[in-house]
């Protein structure tokens, strides 16, 4: 396999006390599905928005195809957030636009100015959008507005448009934590088979244990900013998670414990 990405000895510090990410180190392969998990606090934000500097790291080194993105240039950024996607646990669509309108943002780094403001699309373009809404189930929601959807379609709604830039690599933070049971597992199967099917490569920060460990061919664990579990997640025992989460998710321990008994 080929790496994609990688961290080399990265810390973010905000301000003179809060140290958010102390000396991670880890690399994520081309297609590989990686799951960040750990407790509330622990950094997995911030290591996801380090990747295309929505945050900027305080040290260390952040290689995408072998270049070290903090040294960047702005137009070497932009050209960067074209190749990740990025889904958000709140969609961050513009409601009162309709579906294809707010996927087709997503082509918005390929445009000039001019032309993203007055919403000029090639006809390929329109045809990604409406086949990527097509895979994702959306076909019957293509002209709503996106306040009329469910929070699921919302969220496959975020996900067409991030597919629709050609992305090599999804960064998702969060993308379930607002959803029920059922709208979840749609969302990760999709998350999923984008991964196997495309050949996209996803990192995804996931509260939900189980959740995790069922879909990812990687787990990282994260715990006050450091890196403490880099593995399968057929590896991850009550040991681990207790490693990862301390005394805030001694019951994820528990919970894991009885279904590796099982």
């Amino acid at each position: 396999m080929t790496t994609l990405l990688e961290f080399k000895h990265v810390s973010k510090q905000y301000g003179h006390e809060t140290q958010a990410l102390t000396d991670v180190s880890f690399s994520v392969e081309k297609g590989e599905f990686v799951s960040i998990i750990g407790p509330s606090g622990a950094g997995k934000s911030t290591l996801l928005r380090c990747i295309n500097r929505m945050i900027d790291a305080s040290s260390g080194e952040i290689c995408f195809e072998g270049n070290n993105v903090l040294a960047f240039r702005k137009s070497e950024l932009k050209k960067l957030r074209r190749s990740i996607g990025m889904i958000f646990q709140h969609y961050n669509l513009v409601e009162r636009l309709s579906v294809i309108e707010n996927v087709l943002h997503g082509r918005l780094g390929y445009k000039s100015t001019l032309a993203g403001m007055l919403g000029i699309y090639r006809e390929e373009e329109k045809r990604q959008a409406y086949e990527m809404l097509g895979i994702l189930g959306l076909e019957e929601q293509v002209h709503k507005r996106c306040d009329q959807l469910s929070g699921g379609q919302k969220q496959r709604v975020g996900i067409a448009r991030a597919l629709v830039q050609g992305p090599k690599m999804l960064l998702c933070d969060e993308p379930i934590a607002s959803l029920d049971p059922n709208a979840s597992r749609v969302i990760m199967d999709h998350l999923r088979s984008i991964s196997v099917n495309l050949g996209i490569t996803v990192v995804i920060n996931l509260h939900q244990v189980e959740t995790a460990l069922k879909y990812s061919d990687r787990i990282i664990g994260v715990n006050k900013g450091k890196v403490v579990y880099n593995g399968s997640p057929d590896q991850v025992t009550a040991g681990e998670l207790q490693r990862i989460y301390g005394n805030e998710r001694r019951e994820a321990g528990a919970e894991q414990g009885e279904t590796q008994a099982g």
